[in-house]
């Protein structure tokens, strides 16, 4: 069951979300959590990390801009989360495009456990070894039924999965939500898939349970505000669309969420 009064409970409990993200969206992934009601902590500093998990309430990890420094300090605090409880989400940013990030991602999800992965259509598929034209770090095109791709992927890695798209997915592996609000400005925005992992992540601290309603619901509001916001635009605007999200995420509520989202759940094959 969808509890919407998440969307005004994150603005109350005001949770603190610890990003390691790249440097490309840094500013729009801390701006877009304060929108909703969260507190942004940007640290990649290994010293640091463990600390930074025991205030945290939950940690999303986005390999964007990946070196090895980073790569340490995800792991560093990934583990403690996962020792404390925090939820972690990763966003394996462009993981088929190089062996590099192939091999770190690997690294990554042996070491720690993640409530969540989102990524794209091309990003999902790599992580489940499925052959996907993914340019660099964009979706790209596949022949793969994206929905059968992601069920497998969760049941593989036994956590949530999100695919961004014209419909985002949803899935456990067993349960699926597809999230059909959005606008294609998202494409054409860069981060704003960086920025749906950040949502996920505050949606996961204020729900005990960490259940997948939650990212269900996160990627409800989050594609309902670009909607909104694309069809008060009367052309394409990139750089208005980017400011009036921030607006509009800032100011919607469960009820508009409620009433305009449109999530349709479906069983696993």
């Amino acid at each position: 069951m969808m509890n919407y009064n998440l969307v005004d409970e994150l603005r109350v409990k005001n949770p603190l979300v610890h990003n390691i993200t790249n440097i490309v969206v840094a500013n729009d992934s801390a701006n877009g959590l304060l929108a909703i009601g969260a507190s942004p902590f940007m640290s990649s500093t290994l010293a640091e990390m463990e600390e930074v998990a025991s205030i945290a309430d939950a940690v999303v990890l986005n390999l964007g801009t990946l070196n090895d420094e980073q790569l340490a300090a995800m792991i560093r605090v990934g583990k403690k989360a996962n020792e404390l409880g925090k939820p972690v989400v990763i966003d394996p940013v462009g993981v088929g495009a190089t062996k590099y990030r192939k091999e770190a991602v690997k690294e990554l999800l042996n070491q720690v456990k993640p409530a969540l992965i989102r990524g794209n259509a091309g990003e999902i598929a790599a992580l489940g070894g499925i052959t996907w034209a993914a340019k660099g770090v964009d979706a790209g095109e596949g022949s793969g039924d994206i929905l059968e791709i992601a069920e497998k992927v969760a049941l593989d890695t036994q956590s949530y999965i999100a695919v961004s798209g014209v419909i985002d997915t949803i899935t456990d592996g067993k349960k699926t939500y597809l999230v059909k609000n959005g606008t294609p400005y998202f494409t054409k925005m860069t981060g704003a898939g960086c920025l749906h992992g950040c949502v996920c992540g505050a949606f996961l601290a204020v729900d005990e349970t960490h259940s997948l309603e939650s990212i269900a619901l996160a990627s409800t509001m989050y594609a309902l505000a670009g909607e909104i916001v694309a069809k008060q635009l009367p052309n394409v605007l990139v750089g208005s669309f980017r400011t009036y999200l921030l607006d509009q995420l800032s100011g919607i509520d469960s009820e508009l969420v409620k009433e305009k989202g449109r999530i349709e759940r479906v069983d696993g094959k």
